[in-house]
């Protein structure tokens, strides 16, 4: 056990992906259109309305009527899964490396299926992950039901602004259907739940509360990042939007996890001060290498960072209101270069 826990989100500091959305468009007609819809709604619940007991992230269940209309199951949840993980460059490395140096966790909002492939191909214990249970094989509709989310589908996609009529479907009419039941006991591991991830992390591995970083990059980490930011420890948007970007302390827009890397080997034998002081070195620095030097970098870090960037250096920056604009216009840039517009766009 080690003095501090580094936890990270998984879709997007670890993964490419967006999993829900890469299932949606997948295996339903017009899928990727129709989640990309509700999650829009999705925002807009907990950004606009504020919904009290609604959690950012809950488009993973908003979703599943209409992947039980196309008969999903949970194998082909883990097949598509295991097939399908594109991560972020370097994203293996860092974890090999904060494997021997910080108690490590991937708290995510995607379903279990997909975190259990992750965490195979990216050699970290399944037990040291957080994620949203879902058991699509439970879930059941009959014909007239069936013939009800066809209908719903289509209205949605028909009209993807009508949150009246989105409130209708989602909080009337399905409610009234026996599915109902089994999808409102799904705990999604998004805002406030990551934040209750961590709350066990931190009774799991009894460290104080300023000794984790939170590293994520949409609106399911604003809670875990505020909390980590609030409490004295190391909070990162990676590639984020503007959600984690208005918590967060620190900023990191890189193609490659080598960056985080470079942050996580000071904090692991060092406080957030010297941290935060290499970060104000690494914004005036003439002399990067020299400067990885004076702060002991770890060698295989630090070659494989200069290996990757041999010109243009990675954003790492602490969040100021100065700076906030451009930090987020380089940000979304690099999200949406690397994930494509898609996923980029998705809250």
């Amino acid at each position: 056990m080690f003095e501090k826990s580094f936890i990270t989100d998984c879709e997007g500091p670890l993964t490419l992906n967006d999993n829900a959305f890469e299932l949606s468009a997948n295996f339903i007609e017009d899928g990727g259109e129709l989640f990309k819809i509700l999650s829009l709604y999705d925002d807009y619940l907990v950004d606009i309305v504020k919904k009290q007991n609604y959690k950012a992230g809950n488009t993973l269940k908003l979703i599943l009527p209409f992947f039980v209309v196309e008969n999903l199951s949970n194998s082909d949840l883990v097949e598509f899964s295991k097939n399908n993980i594109y991560s972020v460059n370097d994203s293996k490395f860092l974890l090999k490396y904060l494997k021997e140096s910080m108690n490590t966790y991937i708290v995510s909002t995607s379903y279990g299926q997909y975190i259990e492939a992750v965490s195979n191909y990216m050699e970290v214990p399944f037990e040291n992950t957080f994620y949203t249970n879902v058991d699509v094989d439970e879930l059941k509709l009959n014909d007239d039901e069936i013939q009800k989310i066809k209908e719903f589908k289509d209205l949605i996609l028909n009209n993807p602004k009508d949150y009246e009529l989105f409130d209708d479907i989602f909080f009337k009419q399905i409610p009234e259907m026996a599915i109902y039941e089994k999808i409102r006991q799904i705990e999604v591991v998004g805002g406030q739940g990551k934040k209750l991830a961590i709350d066990e992390i931190i009774k799991r591995d009894k460290i104080n509360v300023n000794e984790i970083l939170y590293i994520g990059d949409s609106i399911t980490d604003v809670e875990p990042l505020d909390f980590a930011h609030k409490n004295n420890g190391i909070s990162i948007s990676f590639n984020g939007n503007e959600y984690p970007l208005k918590v967060a302390e620190i900023a990191i827009v890189s193609p490659s996890a080598i960056t985080t890397a470079v942050i996580a080997n000071i904090y692991a034998d060092n406080d957030k001060t010297k941290v935060l002081k290499f970060i104000e070195d690494y914004n005036i620095s003439d002399d990067l290498k020299e400067l990885f030097s004076d702060y002991n970098i770890d060698e295989e870090i630090k070659n494989k960072f200069f290996k990757v960037f041999t010109g243009k250096y990675p954003l790492i920056q602490i969040i100021t209101d100065e700076n906030y604009e451009e930090i987020l216009t380089q940000s979304k840039e690099m999200r949406n270069n690397i994930r494509g517009q898609d996923i980029g766009g998705l809250g």
